[in-house]
């Protein structure tokens, strides 16, 4: 399209031969800030002035916010849609619609996009910024497989002008979600093909990212990016069970680490078959381990190629959804469209192939990364039939409270079977409570000693 030629002309979408491993130089760090923001995004905005330039982001709470309290009030909730795409109308906005999005339209007779208008919202503190702005020329691909893991990078994300896709993904497993993450009585819903309900386990999770902790430097940060602590709290035949996951920064150094908690036993035990596309047995087989929040693993079985950006219409600033009572939300064969908040914004795109010598469930799988909030906003999967299979969304918002992004209500729609899920939204006792912290209040948590210690018996 021409907007992806214009941006490769501007030298805004470079490629990258495998193997090479240089920083960006300190001449092209200086579009950061100028004609690029410090982040890595266009500055400017678009042509036709849909999406505006980047002002620094939503940084004002709404009124009725209360810190702390775990509630995230929609700040643009008096919006009404500028445009509906539908089945009938989505050929006026092909170009502008992912592949994933266009089966559900053709798939779904009542699918729908309300179009609202563009905020970009998302914002960084200047020490994430500061951080950024080093990690632009120190930063690199390390590892003995391309993809495996970085290094020279501390607090920001490590590649804002990004040269393939394997430093695009990085960005997304990087990106700034805040030091410490705790959900309260997350929910999530699987709905068969006839319209049935399945409720999937309620669960308590705590996401620490040391990579984002004060407490470290540059020099002294290593080991983990990532770590997750979930605990499920039903069904009662599962309740108690907790999984604790380490995400690594490289992976030929350390390996992804998962140790799981069964009360029943009263034993924690390695579980190393807990990656890649090993079925999430707590989420009945609809979700893949890697799948998480759209992708999350190691990168060693694909091939991951830099598309390019584009502009797209895809979920964003959806405060209400993850809150909203589970009946306002789920439809018989998908979502509500009433629910669900789109706009337009540049992404990222990267086609990850799967390798001659590995096995994936996947044979191919396009990641879409939001440009400011270098968040995966979706990832279509297809099947060795060369079939798109399933359709990952996510329903994520900025952080008007100390910056960052919420990214974990997402689900993906199963093409094959017909069935859909979404996950972290309202529990069975009532609305989520979202809280974030820039320090780890509970140490101990991450560790498989203390992981039993809090589990129900």
């Amino acid at each position: 399209m021409k907007l992806l030629l214009q941006l490769a002309a501007a030298g805004l979408v470079t490629w990258h031969a495998a193997g090479a491993l240089a920083a960006v130089s300190a001449d092209e760090a200086k579009q950061l800030g100028t004609t690029l923001t410090e982040f890595g995004a266009q500055k400017a905005g678009s042509a036709d002035g849909a999406i505006p330039a980047y002002t620094g982001g939503l940084t004002t709470p709404p009124a009725d916010y209360v810190p702390n309290s775990g509630k995230w009030p929609d700040p643009y909730k008096d919006e009404k849609p500028l445009l509906a795409v539908n089945p009938g109308n989505m050929g006026q906005y092909a170009d502008q619609l992912t592949p994933g999005v266009q089966a559900l339209l053709k798939r779904f007779p009542d699918f729908r996009l309300d179009v609202y208008p563009t905020h970009r919202s998302v914002y960084y503190p200047k020490w994430v910024i500061d951080n950024t702005l080093k990690n632009a020329t120190s930063a690199h691909l390390a590892g003995k497989i391309e993809g495996d893991g970085v290094e020279g990078a501390f607090g920001g994300i490590p590649f804002p002008m990004p040269k393939n896709g394997y430093e695009v993904v990085w960005n997304a497993l990087l990106n700034y979600r805040r030091t410490e993450f705790s959900a309260i009585n997350m929910g999530g819903n699987l709905v068969d093909s006839s319209g049935g309900r399945t409720a999937l386990p309620v669960l308590n999770v705590t996401e620490y990212r040391p990579y984002y902790d004060q407490k470290y430097t540059r020099d002294t940060f290593k080991g983990s990016y990532d770590r997750a602590w979930i605990q499920i709290l039903t069904p009662p035949t599962l309740a108690g069970q907790t999984v604790l996951v380490d995400y690594p920064v490289n992976y030929s150094v350390a390996d992804q680490s998962t140790w799981a908690y069964f009360p029943a036993q009263r034993r924690t035990r390695m579980a190393p078959d807990y990656e890649y596309d090993t079925p999430a047995s707590s989420y009945g087989g609809v979700l893949f381990w890697d799948e998480g929040n759209m992708f999350q693993g190691r990168m060693d079985r694909f091939d991951f190629k830099l598309i390019g950006v584009k502009e797209m219409i895809v979920p964003y600033n959806n405060y209400r959804l993850s809150q909203l009572p589970v009946d306002d939300v789920l439809g018989p064969k998908h979502i509500k469209p009433d629910v669900v908040r789109w706009e337009r914004h540049r992404v990222w795109v990267v086609e990850a192939t799967l390798k001659p010598d590995a096995r994936h469930a996947y044979e191919k799988r396009t990641l879409y990364v939001d440009e400011d909030g270098w968040t995966f906003v979706e990832a279509d999967g297809y099947g060795h039939d060369g079939k798109l299979w399933r359709v990952g969304l996510n329903y994520h918002f900025p952080l008007y409270d100390g910056g960052g992004v919420y990214a974990f209500t997402y689900g993906f729609y199963d093409l094959e079977k017909g069935n859909y899920f979404l996950t972290w939204m309202t529990g069975q006792n009532g609305a989520p409570l979202l809280r974030v912290a820039d320090h780890l209040s509970k140490p101990n948590l991450f560790t498989p000693a203390g992981m039993a210690g809090t589990g129900l018996r």
